[in-house]
């Protein structure tokens, strides 16, 4: 493995985990695209999720003051219920459609949020429970949930510490369901990248870190600004990047 991609690895880490400080996600959108280019798709979802699983941890801790328990309960079981049916699912659907299919939401979403339409419509009854099953699911076959929670989250009206601290928890629900399989399947192919995996989880615990003080700063009204643009730009990564 070159040197230069390690370091590398470990810069991308440390934005990433300062990115899912920021706006809840970015880890698995920043670091396994990155690490798929230069190994298996398949190995790069189940080396992303174990430094995904520990920013995880990390950020639902020192924020854990800043949960809402009821959209955690309400949206939270069914997307870690999703994650679980995704990653048993994913080495037999198409992730390249299903990603095709993520991004064009996202960017929907990405401009509802800016234009302000989604400041006027909440989920309510079953759709909560939908929308939070599709984010689990996506998770667990494409390796990246954070994208469509936040696109889902972000019409409870949550406040910026709010929104990434429940983000966050479900975000770890959904990683605990489906981490030991992504590890099952890969785990003898992981044997040989340990040392890139554990310099990638050091790069994202100390990126959360660094990214908690600018999450602080943020306004309602310019977070809601932020996460808008970094879905779409996710989202439009989806669309027409590599498949």
């Amino acid at each position: 493995m070159p040197l230069w991609f390690v370091g590398l690895a470990v810069f991308v880490s440390f934005v990433a985990g300062a990115t899912a400080s920021i706006v809840g996600f970015g880890i698995g959108s920043l670091l396994t695209p990155l690490i798929a280019a230069h190994f298996s798709t398949d190995l790069a979802i189940a080396a992303v999720a174990v430094p995904h699983l520990a920013g995880g941890l990390l950020r639902g801790w020192r924020l854990r003051q800043y949960i809402n328990w009821t959209v955690l309960l309400y949206f939270g079981v069914l997307s870690a219920a999703g994650g679980l049916i995704g990653a048993f699912a994913f080495a037999h659907l198409v992730p390249a459609a299903l990603t095709r299919t993520l991004g064009a939401l996202l960017v929907l979403t990405a401009t509802a949020g800016i234009s302000g339409w989604s400041q006027r419509w909440k989920p309510r009854g079953a759709l909560v429970w939908i929308l939070g099953a599709l984010s689990g699911f996506f998770g667990g076959v494409v390796g990246n949930q954070g994208g469509l929670r936040a696109a889902a989250l972000s019409a409870f009206g949550l406040t910026p510490t709010a929104f990434v601290a429940t983000s966050t928890v479900i975000g770890v629900l959904i990683d605990v369901a489906r981490t030991p399989i992504y590890l099952y399947r890969a785990g003898p192919d992981l044997v040989g990248f340990w040392g890139l995996v554990a310099l990638a989880t050091a790069g994202v615990l100390a990126g959360t870190l660094a990214g908690e003080r600018m999450l602080f700063g943020l306004s309602p009204t310019r977070f809601r600004v932020v996460i808008s643009f970094a879905i779409g730009l996710l989202g439009l990564w989806f669309l027409f990047g590599p498949a």
